[in-house]
């Protein structure tokens, strides 16, 4: 049996984000959420909107494991296997249109060219109406909005010198290269924030 893992992070988070997505997220339609980890978000949202049909993804095969293990555990049927899912390449993208693409703690942890798919799928997979929703740690006017993030984005770099709490000015314009406009920005608990982006 598939082991299912334990994000402490995401059982703190995962009430916040969804009391903020629920403003945003149809009563039925498709959603791919984008690196989803140990699979406890998309499984706590399912649960909330039985008649929306998700889409998890991840690069690694724990996480695609961990995912399965969840949707297995709690018999939820509007979750569809996890695509494996490397927002660098082209390949392994789905073709059909969605009505939200979700992407919680990725941006920040993972290389830049990670982001920059992202954004570019984005403005081809989403319906008319719908939106890019973007969690996570961001700095501001190029600085920091915590000491606890100047500390963690430290310790995002020594793992990776790739990886790095990101500009929301620089993000914000790659969005917009890409045909998406910034439509509300939430702060949410930790010193994180809450992006929404729909098609400009």
């Amino acid at each position: 049996m598939a082991e299912r893992l334990f994000y402490p992070a995401t059982e703190r988070n995962r009430e916040p984000i969804l009391s903020v997505l629920q403003e945003h997220l149809p009563p039925k339609g498709r959603i791919l959420e984008i690196a989803s980890g140990s699979g406890e978000h998309v499984v706590h949202f399912a649960k909330s909107y039985p008649h929306i049909t998700w889409h998890p993804s991840d690069l690694g095969p724990d996480c695609l494991n961990s995912i399965k293990a969840w949707r297995d555990h709690y018999g939820l049927s509007n979750i569809e296997s996890p695509l494996q899912l490397d927002t660098t390449k082209a390949e392994n993208w789905p073709e059909f249109k969605v009505d939200a693409l979700i992407c919680i703690n990725m941006v920040h942890i993972s290389p830049w060219p990670a982001t920059e798919g992202l954004m570019k799928k984005a403005s081809q997979l989403l319906k008319k109406e719908g939106f890019l929703y973007l969690y996570g740690p961001y700095k501001k006017n190029g600085q920091h909005t915590a000491p606890s993030n100047v500390a963690f984005d430290q310790q995002l770099q020594a793992t990776d010198s790739r990886f790095g709490v990101r500009d929301m000015e620089r993000v914000v314009n790659e969005a917009e290269k890409n045909g998406l406009k910034l439509t509300q920005t939430t702060a949410m608990p930790a010193n994180n924030f809450s992006l929404f982006f729909h098609t400009a």
